[in-house]
């Protein structure tokens, strides 16, 4: 398996306990971000919605 030529920024999405981890979650949702930018609108995004992060 190659590794990509460019960055990969990940979460796992709760959203019934509303929380987001850095490591795989089970029963989370896996997002994965190409862009250093849009990983870190969703990470504002969800901590105006008051998501605990771990």
């Amino acid at each position: 398996m190659e590794t990509p030529a460019y960055p990969l920024w990940e979460l796992w999405v709760d959203p019934v306990r509303r929380v987001i981890s850095f490591h795989p979650e089970t029963g989370s949702q896996y997002l994965a971000f190409h862009s250093r930018e849009l990983f870190l609108r969703c990470i504002d995004q969800y901590t105006a919605r008051q998501y605990r992060y771990q």
